[in-house]
């Protein structure tokens, strides 16, 4: 049964965040997953692998230290935020499979939107290639040997994705860009790599509001992370 959707609107990040830790804190074995989609007012936030020189410019855009996994990323109006809160082990999969799961939803909700993502290898996300961004062509294999850094060359990251997994149950979870303000990337090295170009839905051309692409991202992960 695919899991509840609860839209929340656009909230504070901190107080989500502690709600997200109370939920997964006092959930039981029998408590309902449920799926928040969420939009927030402007901050950066910092996961554990999260180093200071990342954020070289945070300017009035508070900076707030998290326990997901990952480098420092932005949120801010004009982004779906979905944060799925599940049972892993009542749905019977591993974080690694889990993490692709979310992936390929974003993949599904792109595609219904005319727009190619792609995963790069080593860094957990969804790209799609600037010049060609509803093009279907694979992309290279990045990078190219273990151990080397992901190639980011002209790509734009569109999805970024950071995650907590507690007693077996998730909570963080996944950002798709729809129509924002750009420029506070900028300020950052996004998820830790230098140069990294972030893009929304409106830079490549796509006309689409945030409950149209809320509603459509929503259902894809319900339908994507349901057992």
């Amino acid at each position: 049964m695919p899991m509840e959707v609860e839209f929340l609107g656009r909230v504070d990040y901190a107080p989500t965040y502690a709600a997200m830790q109370k939920f997964t804190a006092e959930r039981s074995e029998g408590t309902p997953d449920v799926l928040w989609i969420c939009e927030h007012a402007p901050v950066y936030t910092q996961g554990l692998a999260g180093k200071k020189e990342h954020i070289f410019n945070p300017g009035d855009i508070p900076v707030v230290a998290t326990n997901r996994g990952g480098q420092v990323t932005y949120h801010g109006p004009g982004q779906v935020v979905a944060y799925p809160l599940l049972d892993l082990k009542r749905a019977g999969y591993f974080v690694k499979e889990y993490v692709y799961r979310i992936e390929e939803a974003v993949i599904r909700t792109l595609l219904q939107l005319g727009v190619t993502g792609h995963r790069v290898a080593g860094a957990p996300g969804i790209y799609v290639r600037l010049d060609d961004p509803s093009g279907h062509a694979l992309l290279p294999q990045r990078p190219m040997k273990s151990g080397a850094d992901p190639n980011f060359s002209g790509l734009g990251k569109i999805a970024a994705l950071g995650i907590k997994v507690s007693r077996n149950c998730t909570y963080h979870g996944v950002a798709l860009n729809v129509a924002m303000d750009l420029e506070p990337y900028s300020r950052i090295n996004p998820c830790g790599y230098t140069g990294l170009q972030t893009i929304d839905l409106s830079t490549i051309g796509v006309v689409a509001s945030w409950q149209e692409v809320a509603e459509v991202f929503s259902l894809k992960l319900a339908v994507s992370l349901d057992p």
